[in-house]
């Protein structure tokens, strides 16, 4: 019997090479430039020839004077994200659940699901559009209601909420999707039986819909746990500028910054380690979380 199911699920194994193989070359081969956070790293003279500085590169990191508001950044920004990113598709989910007519709810989940497809260049172009303070539709709304009209991709006040709600705004189509194939699994004679009991559809919403998705609620929650160092470099930076960084830079950011325009490898490998790190220790807390809480595994 074992020899069988051996020979049965051999080809499946052998269609996971090519994936393995991607992953070992781009993502486990790479691993060995860490050791650039110990050196003070010179692409002429490569890894091997390179000076060994110890913890140098860790002091400096930690010396510098915007690393404490940069690190706040980026958990607030993410905190936010993930937030907003739950609440907003179940939110969506329950109302598109209600839609009597399957042409009008197909399309309006095609209608929210676009922006998705859509890369931060293109949507950082119309946002900065949308939201110019002279001609942007926004504040020339604001204008027309008397309003002065707000700078909100050059406002410390304003950013952060912009970056989380032009997230959602193009991630959250996506979200719904997932959220709706979730209350189609619920049991349909529990709404059967809730309308008999006289129940309305926001007592049937609140009472059936809404804890037959808990589970993947709690289980989505829980896995972004992951995420919360990563608050969107792409997005950060196609949107942010200098009067903004109070507000807008996080490790992503500072990290290309340093490494890229300034050429200090070995601090911005610093900075990347040290993230890499505890997105390890959260990824590892959000699977032991998943599988406490609602039984997740991964294998």
């Amino acid at each position: 019997m074992k020899n069988r199911n051996l020979r049965l699920e051999f080809p499946l194994h052998m269609m996971l090479i090519p994936g393995v193989l991607l992953v070992f070359v781009y993502c486990y081969i790479p691993m060995a430039g860490i050791v650039i956070a110990f050196q003070q790293f010179v692409p002429v003279k490569g890894i091997f020839g390179s000076e060994w500085t110890g913890l140098d590169n860790f002091r400096y990191v930690l010396d510098m004077p915007d690393i404490g508001q940069i690190v706040w950044n980026t958990f607030y920004i993410s905190i936010m994200k993930i937030a907003a990113g739950l609440i907003v598709p179940v939110t969506v989910a329950l109302m598109l659940n209600e839609v009597a007519r399957t042409f009008i709810k197909r399309g309006i989940q095609t209608l929210i699901y676009l922006p998705h497809f859509l890369s931060w260049i293109i949507l950082s172009g119309i946002l900065i559009d949308i939201l110019s303070p002279s001609q942007g539709i926004v504040n020339q709304a604001l204008k027309g209601l008397g309003f002065d009209p707000i700078f909100f991709l050059g406002s410390n006040n304003w950013f952060p909420y912009v970056l989380v709600s032009s997230d959602v705004w193009k991630e959250f189509g996506f979200s719904t999707i997932v959220f709706l194939a979730a209350i189609t699994g619920i049991n349909p004679t529990l709404y059967e039986a809730a309308r008999m009991d006289g129940a309305g559809h926001m007592r049937q919403a609140w009472h059936i819909t809404l804890p037959g998705i808990v589970p993947i609620i709690v289980l989505l929650a829980t896995m972004s746990l992951g995420n919360v160092l990563n608050a969107g470099f792409e997005q950060v930076y196609n949107l942010y500028s200098p009067s903004v960084y109070e507000s807008g830079d996080i490790l992503d950011t500072l990290i290309y910054r340093i490494g890229i325009m300034e050429a200090q490898f070995g601090v911005a490998t610093t900075i990347g380690l040290a993230k890499s790190f505890v997105s390890f220790i959260l990824i590892s807390l959000s699977y032991y979380l998943a599988y406490r809480l609602v039984n997740y595994r991964i294998f």
